[in-house]
């Protein structure tokens, strides 16, 4: 199962004016072996290894115990590492639970900072996840509106966001995240540039997980990992 974690790029090798990233090649090793045009090409698994970016733990350490009983083994392990990473994505297949993953995640959130959590979902999802909410013990509050918003867990339709303040919120999760590629860019911009400023942010959807470029980049944007331009300009050769 694929992830994406917000963390500080590791230092990746300078690039020579003009070559395409894709392209890099080992000049030094190569003149030391007597190559005739001073050109290795490095591998491919090397070279995406060389770009790797370094994941640093940047939110709650929360003891196993306190979460719901009822959650499988690996639903409790996938939300204590969204919980320890802070701004986490999770791409877990249809019928794996992310809708519990997501509800004790910003349960945690809420209890450990005492600010406000806000979901984010597709208009017909909210009762449902109001109905996951009773079964897994988290009250979760319906609102369209921040005059709406109670102490906790709330939930509204991605429509809705220019009628709440990201300043009174400590944490913000994006169900069905994948419909960010539906979105027109500007709207997708604002739920970035909304997110921007909350420190706890989680992005749940099944659809990324096989490598769809353009959602894996707008996941990256949201938790502030890397801008597209530079995902492409430092993965990706520019023809």
């Amino acid at each position: 199962m694929p992830e994406i974690a917000a963390g500080a790029p590791q230092t990746a090798p300078e690039l020579s004016p003009g070559k395409s990233p894709a392209r890099v090649t080992a000049e030094a090793p190569a003149r030391e072996q007597g190559s005739p045009n001073g050109h290795i090409a490095l591998p491919y698994g090397e070279f995406l290894a060389s770009k790797r970016i370094a994941s640093r733990d940047a939110g709650l350490s929360v003891d196993p115990g306190a979460l719901h009983p009822l959650l499988h083994p690996f639903q409790r392990h996938i939300t204590d590492w969204a919980l320890r990473k802070g701004k986490a994505a999770v791409f877990a297949d249809c019928g794996l639970g992310k809708s519990p993953i997501q509800l004790q995640w910003a349960q945690q959130v809420h209890e450990h900072s005492g600010r406000d959590v806000l979901i984010l979902a597709p208009l017909a999802v909210s009762k449902q996840t109001v109905r996951e909410g009773v079964k897994f013990d988290v009250p979760v509050n319906i609102c369209r509106r921040q005059e709406d918003v109670r102490p906790g867990v709330n939930i509204a339709n991605y429509e809705m966001l220019q009628h709440f303040d990201p300043a009174e919120f400590g944490g913000i999760v994006l169900d069905e995240s994948s419909c960010l590629k539906s979105y027109s860019s500007v709207y997708r911009q604002q739920i970035t540039e909304f997110a921007s400023s909350l420190p706890s942010r989680l992005a749940c959807t099944a659809t990324p997980a096989p490598n769809d470029l353009i959602e894996l980049i707008n996941h990256a944007e949201f938790l502030s990992v890397m801008q597209g331009k530079e995902i492409i300009a430092l993965f990706f050769t520019q023809d």
